[in-house]
């Protein structure tokens, strides 16, 4: 399945990255030489997502002025938020003003950042993803393989990578690693926002129509400002083979 469009979710405050946001959005800290919101948008461009939605809140004008100066990659369009209309409400706005088509699309969580297995992670996303079955598929990640916390995990998957929530005093394996493919009807008939994309996610869970696939790559989760340090290090050891 060929993915043309995409949301990358910008808006959040950051604030267990902070100082480090106190004066910047989170999706705009830089990693490796590049912000992590153009780290996102470079990897959807590089699949053949020609439309991008990015929503902003928080320090919404350093975002925009940020994208403005993009010379190469996909058209951008801006959704602002007066309000936080939180991960799933954003998505339901963008989807009802027509910001995003009614196609299926990826969402990618701004702070997000993930390198890639044998395969890019986007195109695996897309070859496993039948919108006829399925209104979501999600990347996991090994919680025992990231560096951070993690808290108790978020999902068990079974053989078919049919996901299951985290029961209480359990430790699941997986972690939600901020990448998912959906189509609009995993937000038709929405709440009103704000509310969180766990919602539409339940709904799907229980109706049977959402999957998860295992990231085969290495993910770096992006919480606190140790965490991007941490990262820094080791996206170097990683390219180079050196550390410092």
């Amino acid at each position: 399945m060929s993915i043309t469009q995409a949301m990358v979710l910008a808006a959040g405050l950051g604030t267990r990255m902070r100082p480090l946001t106190e004066r910047t959005a989170k999706p705009l800290l830089p990693l490796g030489g590049r912000t992590l919101l153009d780290h996102a948008i470079d990897r959807l461009h590089a699949v053949g997502v020609s439309r991008v939605v990015v929503n902003t809140h928080w320090q919404a004008e350093l975002v925009q002025r940020h994208l403005a100066r993009r010379k190469t990659g996909p058209e951008i369009v801006l959704q602002p938020e007066a309000t936080l209309l939180e991960t799933g409400g954003s998505v339901a706005a963008a989807l009802a003003s027509g910001a995003l088509e009614n196609a299926p699309f990826y969402v990618v969580n701004g702070d997000s950042f993930w390198m890639d297995g044998p395969a890019p992670t986007l195109l695996r996303m897309a070859a496993e993803f039948d919108s006829a079955e399925l209104d979501s598929l999600l990347l996991v990640h090994r919680a025992f393989q990231v560096h951070g916390e993690v808290g108790r995990g978020d999902f068990s998957v079974d053989p078919w990578g049919k996901p299951r929530r985290r029961r209480e005093r359990e430790v699941a394996p997986y972690i939600y690693a901020g990448l998912q493919l959906a189509t609009p009807a995993l937000f038709a008939n929405p709440p009103p926002p704000p509310f969180s994309t766990n919602v539409v996610w339940d709904r799907a869970i229980q109706a049977g129509r959402i999957r998860a696939v295992v990231h085969d790559g290495l993910w770096f989760h992006l919480s606190r400002p140790q965490d991007l340090s941490e990262a820094e290090i080791a996206l170097h050891a990683n390219e180079t083979g050196e550390t410092r």
